[in-house]
């Protein structure tokens, strides 16, 4: 073969792996509720839920205290496919934060671990079970105390959570009635706190911009 072939050849076949590895590192992620979320500045939460708002952008929600706004975010279980979204708008008082997803990069699902989301109910009242999806220490279940404190907004629950689960989902059944924020004195053993999600989705609505209109996938 000769010396022109050969270069030829040799450039078909580094095309061909370049195109590879670009097709490789573009695949999209999967996230879902669940699942665990890196921001960029290496602290780790868990997504509440993915789907998509009115205007057609895919979003989802954590805690608002797991990042500030503007913040990078990657999949935890494909960090190596580098940023896939970012924090569009944090509320501090409700704690809850939106993430606008690139819709190119990222493979919605509504199941994750044991836990499948399809729809948005309202907050959970005693004595029901719910369940929370967390990164940190998976599903969880346990006793609603429901809203201790009034004003529709925060509800208690003897679900275990630990650092990391923050963001988690809170399902009953397969239905997201609220988002895992917190817990009181004692991890895992002290009660869980978690905004109602009909809650942050009013906020949402009153605020206007990213997540208007959310529906999980």
């Amino acid at each position: 073969m000769s010396v022109r072939r050969w270069l030829v050849l040799a450039a078909a076949l580094a095309l061909a792996w370049a195109s590879f590895g670009t097709a490789h590192a573009q695949a999209p992620v999967a996230l879902g509720g669940g699942s665990g979320i890196v921001f960029d500045d290496g602290s780790v939460c868990t997504l509440t839920t993915i789907g998509y708002d009115g205007a057609g952008q895919l979003v989802g929600f954590t805690a608002g205290h797991c990042a500030a706004a503007g913040a990078g975010v990657a999949a935890e279980a494909e960090q190596d496919a580098g940023t896939v979204g970012s924090v569009a708008f944090v509320n501090d008082q409700l704690d809850y934060a939106v993430i606008s997803f690139d819709a190119g990069r990222v493979n919605p699902v509504n199941h994750v671990g044991a836990t499948t989301i399809t729809g948005v109910g309202l907050p959970a009242e005693f004595p029901a079970i719910a369940c929370k999806e967390g990164r940190t220490t998976g599903q969880t279940c346990g006793l609603v105390y429901g809203d201790v404190f009034g004003g529709a907004t925060w509800t208690l629950s003897q679900i275990c959570v630990i650092v990391g689960d923050s963001g988690g989902p809170v399902v009953v059944g397969s239905t997201l009635v609220a988002i895992v924020n917190g817990y009181i004195a004692v991890p895992c053993l002290g009660p869980q706190v978690g905004a109602n999600f009909t809650r942050i989705l009013d906020d949402v609505a009153a605020r206007g911009g990213p997540g208007v209109g959310f529906q999980p996938i």
